[in-house]
């Protein structure tokens, strides 16, 4: 059986880790030193138009939710992105978030302690910006825009559409926990990277593409 999220002192707990986690070069959402091997410094710097808080816009009506089904695959076309089997990533046994390693940098994982994409709530995927290896999945993040779509093929043979509705790049003391992890009323995603230039080998920034369900 998928579980669900985990409960608020969890949650809060997985997301100060997240600040951690995404220090390295390789952007992932909740995790701590297992990604701070140091950035390459192959991949040019990463930045977005919108930092700060995103803005509340409107949003079309959402579809009905999902019932929950495993990721097995995820395209996001503006990006260059087409990329599976998903991971799953746990919890480490310090509380953290397990990351990809640097051996599966061409991946995107999904936080299995969260809601599935498509289902009611904020599921998160996360993925490398780069690593020590030079560019990974999300290298090109900064391509993605508002509007653009995110396609995740799920375990039941249906695939959750995501539109892109904000991007928000901000400092790594400053992650907006609530935003990410908060409970929401209607299917969301969250995409979770690294971005900024190098500092002392690693880019100081978050990168969080916000998305909501659009089609299934």
């Amino acid at each position: 059986m998928l579980s669900r999220r985990p409960h608020r002192r969890l949650r809060d707990r997985l997301l100060t880790a997240a600040c951690l986690l995404l220090l390295v070069g390789g952007g992932v959402l909740i995790t701590q030193g297992v990604l701070d091997s140091g950035a390459s410094g192959v991949a040019p710097p990463v930045h977005v138009a919108n930092t700060g808080a995103p803005a509340a816009g409107p949003r079309a009506k959402a579809p009905a939710a999902l019932p929950a089904a495993r990721p097995v695959r995820v395209r996001i076309p503006a990006a260059g992105v087409d990329t599976g089997p998903v991971l799953g990533l746990g919890l480490a046994s310090d509380g953290t978030v397990q990351v990809p390693s640097v051996a599966q940098a061409d991946r995107i994982g999904w936080y299995d302690q969260g809601v599935t994409p498509g289902e009611t709530g904020p599921a998160v995927l996360i993925g490398h910006y780069d690593t020590v290896d030079g560019p990974a999945v999300l290298r090109d993040v900064g391509r993605i825009g508002p509007g653009d779509r995110i396609y995740v093929d799920r375990a039941d043979g249906r695939t959750a559409v995501f539109a892109v509705r904000e991007l928000q790049q901000v400092d790594k003391k400053a992650f907006p926990t609530q935003r990410v992890y908060g409970d929401t009323d209607r299917p969301e995603l969250r995409l979770v990277t690294c971005g900024g230039g190098l500092v002392n080998g690693h880019r100081p920034d978050n990168i969080v593409v916000y998305a909501d369900l659009v089609a299934a």
